[in-house]
């Protein structure tokens, strides 16, 4: 049961970071006008998707940290 816990935790790791990448990605196409949608949203795709990128991973991997033995 640790095993598939532990993969787990990693794919979710690894999905928040996927998930920021492409919204950092929808964000800058937004502020370059590819995207017809209103330029603050591109403004809080980018923001929102780096602190996914670069902050998320680091709290849930410190929120999931085994106990010390």
């Amino acid at each position: 049961m640790n095993d598939d816990l532990a993969r787990n935790r990693y794919l979710a790791i690894s999905f928040t970071r996927i998930a920021g990448v492409a919204m950092v990605i929808l964000g800058l196409l937004v502020t370059q006008r590819a995207i017809e949608w209103p330029m603050e949203v591109g403004y809080v795709l980018v923001a929102v998707g780096i602190v996914d990128v670069f902050v998320a991973p680091l709290v849930l991997a410190r929120r999931w940290r085994s106990p010390p033995e």
